[in-house]
């Protein structure tokens, strides 16, 4: 079955393309036929925003629960949180040096929108005092009606260490979360039944709308950005071969579903309860797999801040714009807070780098011109986030002695 359905996905994938292109080929105004398909799409995500909360906090509660105590939480959690941030100042770094290297907004050969032009993205006030007030709810009902995944990560875990601090007077209480799991994941199996046709649907609106001229006017830009890409790649694995062996190449192969889903639908959420199943299936034990990865969602998007290191820097580029390295230092390390707490959805990145050209005095109308292709950049960086999530959480596993990888992996 995992080899026909990642076939399935790839197939869905040149089919959309090749309806996509006849589409903006053949129709005058191919936008109310793109509408229709992208209905689709909109459909299967909301599908998947549906079971994202409910999933996350049950199988995150339960792994907590099941550690035992709140020392072993602050253990796990301190060493996710040092995997972050070493993997999220290499990501932002290698943006930022590719992107200088490159060059790709130099000699652009495109015209440069008006200072005063609106991108239609809002930027947010670069806060902290506002983030970190933000990562505990209101309300829990509130947190979990509008998917916001780090507060209920928040409230998963004080949930989850209250029922192991209570113990057996709590047993009832674990076995419906472990019961409510259960019957998520197998929602979540009923939901991914629909994911060819998403991608499928997605594709064909994408590229009926845009078509794949624009990929050639913008080559130097996205062909920079995939290259960094495929380098970030590259030393997340090569991280990952040095505390997990060859066993990290099995984890890649072993998640090349979610990263296709990821990658056609250019949205990290939608890939997340299939990531969460073949990490288990991996060997990651449950309570691990299903502790970091929520929190990788919203601080370890490492295709994501990669992005907006290289993004921003390349607007500056676009209008002449020159930052110096104290300024790109700063630029950095205001990332490395700001971007924590994005969400795995659509273009969340565009709102913190509208945020980030405002504060250096660049043109916030810059935007607009990385919104014309931003669709297709947002399928690397989503794939980007699948892999980076799944060697995190192996690693975290393996420190913990809760690695177990299974034959089937290899298969």
């Amino acid at each position: 079955m995992s080899q026909r359905f990642t076939l399935y996905i790839l197939l869905a994938m040149v089919l959309g393309v090749v309806l996509g292109q006849t589409l903006h080929v053949t129709l005058a105004d191919p936008a109310p036929v793109a509408g229709y398909l992208t209905l689709v799409t909109d459909l299967f995500l909301r599908l998947i925003k549906m079971i994202i909360a409910p999933l996350v906090f049950a199988t995150l509660v339960a792994g907590i629960a099941h550690m035992g105590d709140t020392g072993a939480v602050g253990r796990v959690g301190a060493k996710t949180m040092g995997w972050f941030i070493g993997a999220s100042l290499v990501s932002l770094l290698l943006g930022l040096v590719m992107v200088t290297v490159l060059q790709p907004g130099v000699a652009l050969g495109l015209p440069l929108p008006e200072a005063t032009a609106q991108a239609g993205v809002q930027p947010t006030a670069l806060n902290l005092k506002d983030f970190v007030t933000h990562l505990v709810p209101k309300s829990f009902v509130e947190a979990m009606a509008t998917n916001e995944i780090l507060q209920i990560v928040v409230f998963s875990v004080f949930f989850g260490s209250a029922i192991a601090a209570v113990g057996q007077a709590a047993r009832p209480v674990l076995a419906g979360v472990d019961a409510l799991a259960q019957i998520m994941l197998k929602v979540t199996g009923y939901v991914m039944l629909f994911a060819p046709v998403a991608v499928f649907a997605a594709l064909s609106a994408t590229v009926a709308t845009k078509g794949l001229d624009i990929l050639l006017t913008y080559g130097k830009f996205i062909g920079g950005f995939y290259l960094s890409l495929s380098l970030l790649w590259v030393m997340l694995i090569f991280a990952g071969l040095v505390f997990l062996g060859p066993a990290v190449l099995r984890l890649v192969a072993a998640v090349r579903e979610p990263t296709l889903l990821a990658f056609s639908t250019a949205s990290s959420e939608a890939a997340y309860p299939k990531t969460l199943d073949q990490l288990i299936r991996f060997g990651v034990s449950k309570r691990i797999g299903s502790f970091v990865l929520p929190l990788g969602y919203s601080f370890n998007l490492d295709g994501s801040m990669m992005y907006c290191t290289f993004a921003t820097l390349f607007i500056a580029q676009a209008y002449g714009i020159e930052l110096t390295v104290a300024q790109q230092i700063t630029m950095l390390l205001l990332l490395m807070v700001t971007s924590k707490g994005m969400a795995g959805v659509p273009r969340a990145s565009l709102v913190v780098i509208a945020a980030t050209l405002s504060y250096f005095h660049i043109p916030e109308s810059g935007l607009l011109l990385v919104l014309a292709v931003d669709h297709f950049l947002d399928m690397g960086r989503s794939a980007t986030n699948v892999i980076g999530n799944s060697i995190a959480a192996a690693v975290v596993a393996k420190w913990e002695g809760e690695l177990t990888p299974t034959v089937e992996t290899a298969k």
